[in-house]
């Protein structure tokens, strides 16, 4: 039996043995992350640790992605430094309620990330790097929706582990582009303040589609 069968047989267990301890969320676990979660945009004067956004990323990279090619690239602005050096990207309407979370995460989405194939996919270590070099026109659309689809868990992530997220797009993304990823193919995607929501700054929720509205059995 070779190295991948041995590696394949311990996934299955693992995910057999995790299945029988438990099926499914509990309803306190779905408030935390689904049904009374929220976008804040205010924060209480609590410290997030470095070693609660290392956990965000450990949960999120478990996520799946195409190929597995894991796009996302993420600056944590915790320092006044940094957090001087984003004020002036940001948005007037925004600027206030980012600078005065603990922490801004600036999400990017590298564009050279087909770069990483044989240490991301070393059973087809050259699969997505050659199809990116003969078809380049599949690198943006790779990268942004794989980059985004790891920004929504990391939103979930930072809810598992006790925090709160306020997402947002307002800030000058070519800015921030030579600001923090100079030297890089990596894009601002968005960025995320991290930390203790103040429940007091939470407005009414935003009207949502009905299942029938927007899905249907076939």
């Amino acid at each position: 039996m070779d190295a991948k069968d041995e590696l394949d047989l311990k996934a299955q267990e693992l995910i057999k043995e995790a299945r029988s301890r438990v099926t499914e969320l509990d309803e306190t676990a779905k408030l935390l992350l689904f049904k009374a979660a929220r976008s804040f945009n205010g924060w209480k004067e609590k410290t997030v640790s470095d070693d609660q956004l290392r956990e965000v990323y450990d949960l999120l990279k478990l996520c799946p992605t195409s190929a597995n090619v894991c796009p996302i690239r993420i600056k944590f602005i915790c320092s006044k430094t940094a957090k001087k050096l984003l004020q002036p990207i940001l948005f007037e309407a925004n600027r206030a309620k980012t600078m005065d979370a603990p922490v801004v995460a600036i999400l990017g989405n590298d564009h050279a990330f087909f770069e990483h194939n044989s240490f991301l996919a070393p059973h087809k270590p050259q699969g997505i790097a050659d199809r990116m070099q003969e078809n380049p026109q599949l690198v943006a659309p790779w990268a942004n929706l794989n980059g985004t689809l790891q920004a929504a868990y990391f939103i979930m992530a930072v809810r598992a582990v006790g925090l709160d997220a306020g997402p947002m797009q307002g800030l000058d993304k070519e800015a921030a582009d030579r600001a923090f990823w100079e030297g890089t193919e990596v894009k601002t995607n968005f960025i995320c303040s991290v930390g203790y929501g103040d429940e007091t700054t939470v407005f009414k929720k935003l009207p949502r589609f009905e299942f029938d509205q927007v899905c249907e059995f076939l």
